[in-house]
């Protein structure tokens, strides 16, 4: 029987149970769990077993010695003593990783440096040469260790850490260390789903890690095939034989993998970058017939349809914020990602690795298992989940309240009840409108009668009311009185009691004061409007985040921007935007001023699925953006606030006066067969004759007022559609 020896096997912090299994399934004796590491007894051919075939493992430690010492000369003796000769040559070159620390031995620096002396002198005191240090390329790694009043001495069998598969090209992208990738794969059962033929997919795969080991695990291919350096090939006991028949089986195992068909592995990322350094490290590892990538967002997160694929695992390592706004906007990206998961993949399994777990209860699914583990320094989770029905998770909505229906209702005035009147009366016009085209956000009354000077809109469930500028002949008294009867009105037609109705008050001051605000919810409702998603806010902002008038204008961008390039210039909180990329725009650039508004648009675009690598936004005076640009778009939105003073400007806009020579710089960044759509609200806007003389102009105004704004007297908003001659 071959001689055995004993070894440390070191790992991330959290995976030991996992290593001991996996050690053991090789041939070996394991024996006690620490932190990070487990020991086990083997001959040096299960040791190096272990090193080709571990995924989990980071290094492969061969015991040369044990004994008590926490001095520095207790560290020297102990290493004199060790038969060097045995395991180095005298020109071998060296290095010594030393970890620990006491009274005597203050950092690692020195713990290494006395090491280093007592190997070096071990050589010299029989008169040989000695070894020299090489921190790089060293023949020999020599690992010290002193813990708890212990010093454990070992050649690193391993060399470089054993997560490095040598798949990887030199600069990419590498959040996620292989041997950890190993482990959420193995904790979600993937080796049971791939032998039962289920699929997996990857909807952030970034460098494409997760998709490569759960490729090498499903085809049983030793992760440590394509490396070249060994620890142990510079060290003297190195049994040449039992390697090279080792690697010959491993090689013949893969070679026999790779003429059988094997389970649906397909990685997407909205990074174009990202996924070329994906698909050249699966290049590398040989592995480009059966893991494919391509550019996707998450928005476009479905099953593929290419085959039937009844179970199978969603795995992914999604951003998680390190910063406040960041988490915000991340918020909406794991509730798009839940939703896909419910609306795609019923009947698989999920296992989401997140940073913050906080983010990924917000997803809409329970979670039946969670591990603790360390990604880097970072603590993270591994959510596990089964996508059933019975574990969906419905988030509660703020928006109402559930004792609306029991609130007593007062007595409507005469007024009050003739409001009633005409809000029923328009919802009963609207309602077939309304349900055939599936909207949610509409106008239900816009001041229609003189005496209530108010605008009526739904979200969803949810009513708003903003209060119109009285003329100087009422008196405060009777705004406030009429003001009084339309929220009871509105009470009792929609339901709803009048604390949970959103109320803008105008009065009579100048400034941010003209709107009476109330204390600020930070409450998002989640809407839509067509095929997408939206966040609106009926109580922080003087608007909503959704100008509703302009309806008809996104849905129809929406529908002409697939393969477009997109620009959306005072883009507010992008709603248009969103709608060109789930209309398929090739990418979408947003420029506003307002930082509040663009990190709101950075939340719809993360609730649709939509990432910042096509779907930019830019912080930006759009007059001085433009004269800079030199980008060409297909498809461009022009609709300047009818007039600003804002302290980030320079000057004050008037889109009156200001709005040919805006045209003029958006038509320079407009694509020779591109569309420019220009709107503006100024109700008594009129188009300077010169834009009609330099390009194509179609008077949209009519055609972009929908069924809730198409009432008689001046439009809202006029709108323009223009080209090139």
């Amino acid at each position: 029987m071959s001689q055995k020896y004993s070894f440390i096997a070191t790992c991330p912090k959290g995976l030991e149970q996992l290593l001991a299994s996996e050690v053991a399934s090789l041939g070996a004796e394991v024996g006690r769990e620490t932190v990070g590491a487990i020991n086990f007894v083997a001959n040096i051919a299960t040791a190096y077993r272990v090193c080709l075939w571990s995924r989990l493992a980071n290094r492969i430690l061969l015991v040369l010695a044990e004994y008590r010492g926490e001095s520095a000369d207790a560290l020297y003796q102990g290493l004199r003593e060790v038969e060097w000769g045995g395991h180095l040559l005298p020109t071998s070159k060296i290095t010594v990783d030393f970890n620990g620390q006491s009274n005597d031995i203050r950092n690692t620096h020195f713990g290494a440096l006395r090491s280093k002396d007592a190997i070096v002198d071990y050589f010299l005191a029989k008169g040989t040469l000695r070894p020299s240090i090489d921190k790089d390329n060293p023949d020999v790694r020599i690992n010290v260790r002193l813990r708890k009043g212990f010093i454990t001495v070992a050649i690193d069998l391993s060399g470089e850490s054993l997560h490095r598969r040598a798949y990887r090209s030199s600069g990419a992208m590498a959040p996620l260390k292989e041997n950890l990738a190993a482990a959420l794969l193995l904790r979600a059962d993937w080796p049971g789903m791939a032998s039962r033929g289920g699929g997996l997919i990857d909807p952030m795969c970034g460098s494409g890690t997760l998709l490569i080991e759960a490729a090498m695990m499903a085809m049983q291919i030793a992760p440590g095939l394509l490396r070249r350096r060994w620890g142990f090939l510079g060290w003297q006991g190195h049994d040449e034989a039992s390697w090279e028949s080792l690697l010959d089986e491993a090689h013949a195992l893969r070679t026999k993998a790779m003429a059988r068909e094997w389970p649906e592995i397909r990685g997407y990322d909205a990074n174009g970058k990202v996924v070329a350094q994906a698909e050249e490290n699966i290049d590398n590892a040989g592995l480009d017939r059966f893991v494919k990538v391509s550019r996707r967002e998450l928005a476009q997160l479905s099953l593929p349809t290419h085959k039937v694929l009844p179970e199978g695992l969603l795995i992914s390592n999604p951003p998680y914020g390190e910063r406040l706004g960041e988490q915000a906007e991340l918020l909406h990206l794991y509730r798009h990602l839940g939703q896909a998961m419910k609306a795609h993949f019923l009947g698989w399994q999920a296992a989401i690795f997140t940073g913050n777990p906080d983010l990924g209860k917000r997803m809409g699914v329970r979670s039946y298992k969670q591990y603790q583990l360390l990604n880097g320094t970072i603590p993270a989770k591994l959510l596990l989940f089964n996508i059933k029905p019975d574990a969906f998770v419905t988030e509660r909505d703020h928006s109402s309240s559930k004792t609306d229906k029991d609130t007593p209702s007062i007595p409507l005035t005469a007024g009050g009840q003739m409001f009633a009147n005409r809000l029923r009366k328009n919802l009963k016009r609207l309602s077939k409108w309304k349900n055939k085209n599936e909207i949610e956000c509409y106008r239900v009354y816009d001041a229609d009668m003189p005496e209530y000077a108010v605008a009526v809109d739904c979200y969803g469930s949810a009513v708003h009311i903003a209060e119109y500028m009285a003329p100087a002949t009422i008196s405060e008294e009777d705004a406030e009185r009429r003001l009084s009867e339309v929220i009871e009105a509105v009470s009792q037609v929609f339901s709803i009691s009048a604390g949970n109705i959103a109320i803008k008050e105008r009065r009579r001051q100048r400034g941010k004061d003209q709107y009476q605000r109330q204390a600020p919810r930070n409450t998002f409702i989640e809407l839509r409007e067509g095929q997408a998603k939206i966040l609106v806010n009926l109580y922080d902002y003087l608007d909503t985040g959704l100008f509703l008038d302009h309806r008809p204008v996104r849905l129809d961008i929406a529908a002409r921007a697939r393969g477009k390039r997109f620009l959306n210039l005072f883009s507010y909180t992008a709603v248009a935007s969103v709608q060109a990329g789930i209309g398929g725009a090739r990418f979408t650039t947003s420029v506003d001023m307002s930082r509040t508004y663009l990190q709101w648009a950075r939340r719809n675009l993360s609730l649709n699925g939509l990432s910042e690598a096509r779907h930019r936004t830019e912080h930006a005076d759009c007059r001085k953006w433009l004269k800079t640009c030199e980008e060409q778009y297909d498809l461009i939105l022009l609709d300047p606030p009818t007039f600003s003073n804002s302290k980030r400007m320079d000057d004050v806009l008037d889109t009156q006066r200001d709005h040919s020579e805006l045209i003029a710089d958006a038509m320079r960044c407009l694509a020779s067969d591109g569309l420019l759509i220009f709107s503006t609200n100024k109700r008594d806007f009129v188009l300077d004759s010169g834009v009609s003389q330099d390009y194509k102009v179609e008077d949209k105004t009519r055609w972009s007022l929908d069924e809730d704004f198409s009432r008689g007297g001046k439009p809202i908003h006029y709108c323009w559609y223009i080209s090139h001659p």
